[in-house]
Formats: C-alpha cells, structure tokens, sequence
C-alpha cells in the first residue's frame, strides 16, 4: 500500500502530471521519526530513509526521486537527469519526464508548479528567508526560460504552518514590511508582544502578483496535525532532539512527451 498524501485540487485535473504532498505516514522509521520521514539530513537511519524514499517513488510510478541540498535560498536548479549528489538549492524545474522533484518540509512552504500545455513543472521549498528572497519568483522565472507560459501555471501550497501556530517577534515584521509594506496584513497581534504570521498567504499573494491566477492552497498546519505532519516548530517546543522531514513531489508522467 502507497503512502496516503494529499493533492491540490487543481493540479490533479492537469493531464500527464503527478504530484502529491506526503505526511508522516506510511513508512518504516521510529522514534521522532515514525513514519514516512524522507530527509536525508535528518539522525534517521539511512536505510530507513532509503526504504521511505522508494515507497514515494514507488507511489509517484518515478524513474527517480531527487531532492536538493536545502539552504533557505531563492536558488534554483534546472533538472536535466538525476544526480547522486544533491546540489544546493531551493528549488527546482524541469520538462524532463520520469524524474520526481521532492521539496522537504516540516513547516515551511512547500510549492508546486506545472504548465499542462508546455510539459514543464517545478517544485519550491519556501521557508519565509527563500520566500522574502524570492524562491517563487525564480521558481517561476526558470520555468518561463524552459519554455512556460506563466499565465498557464497551475500551483499548489502544501501543508505548513499555519498563521495561528506562527508566533513571531516584532523584528521579523519589521523585516517583511522593510521589504514589502503590503505585508502588513499578514499579521496578527498575539500576546504580549508576540504576533502571527501568515507564511502561507505571504507565498499566495506572491504567486498571485507574478501572474498565477491558479493557486490552491491547502490550509494543513503541519505543527498542530501531530499525527499527520513532522513539523520543527513543534519539536522546538518539545525541546525534542531531531526531526523528520516532509515531501512534497510532482512529476511528468513518461508517456506524455
């Protein structure tokens, strides 16, 4: 049995695209880990990783599933064949078919991206450093130069967290309305002088003004759903030693180019 993930609603109408954003459930790992933790810089047992990693690939019918060296950056990389050893980066697109591009995640946004009629996709891991600096942007920017119609891009927010589990500081809303005022209303007085941020909307909005009118966003808080979702905010305030990772995975089915 696959393991169960959840879809955006409009990237599932698009014809010779997969995609899926994988929880904790359904694979082999223990501990902190249990079950389905696919993050290769996580203490997990490696063998585990790899048996969680298939059971995804395996679930996407892929060819190969690659994932990127995370650096809460707006780098992209433009996928022409699988590697062994993963570039740094924080994003990534191709037109090439069989190869499954997974985002990892445990609370920061994963997005997914597709051009139906051009056959291009791209996946972007946007915590608020790579969203502010403009990951979405160049995720797009780079599906553009293979060829994409930006006005045709389909997109998906997968699960992360959400406003009311986001307390921030008052120096990072200095920082997000330093660079961008209209983020202002993003966020919400919490106690004190805490506030709550709205990560998931910040990406929206983005995705909207660059021209994506099709943007489904799923809603998941990955820090409240414990039993769906690994999340870092909620291991910090455990004050629990690791965490596993989320993936978030889209691909171009074989049999369309």
């Amino acid at each position: 049995m696959h393991p169960p993930h959840e879809y955006g609603p409009r990237l599932s109408r698009l014809k010779g695209i997969r995609h899926g954003f994988f929880g904790r459930q359904g694979g082999v790992s223990t501990g902190l880990y249990d079950s389905l933790n696919l993050g290769k810089g996580s203490g997990d047992d490696a063998q585990a990783i790899r048996d969680n990693r298939d059971r995804v690939t395996e679930a996407m019918g892929a060819d190969h599933l690659i994932s990127c060296f995370q650096i809460h950056s707006a780098d992209v990389i433009t996928v022409t064949e699988p590697w062994n050893t993963r570039p740094k980066g924080d994003a990534m697109v191709t037109k090439q078919p069989g190869i499954a591009l997974c985002i990892l995640t445990a609370d920061c946004v994963p997005v997914l991206l597709a051009d139906e009629a051009t056959g291009i996709i791209g996946a972007a891991h946007a915590g608020w450093k790579g969203a502010l600096a403009g990951v979405c942007e160049a995720t797009i920017n780079a599906m553009e130069a293979l060829g994409a119609n930006r006005e045709a891009i389909t997109a998906a927010i997968g699960p992360a967290i959400q406003q009311a589990s986001y307390e921030v500081g008052p120096e990072f809303r200095d920082t997000f309305v330093g660079e961008k005022e209209w983020t202002d209303r993003l966020f919400k007085p919490g106690r004190g002088d805490r506030l709550h941020f709205d990560l998931t909307g910040y990406v929206q909005t983005i995705l909207q003004r660059e021209g994506i009118s099709a943007v489904d966003n799923l809603g998941l808080d990955t820090c409240t759903l414990e039993e769906a979702y690994f999340s870092n905010r909620r291991r910090n305030l455990r004050g629990e030693d690791d965490y596993g990772r989320n993936g978030s995975v889209i691909m171009l089915e074989s049999e369309i180019l």
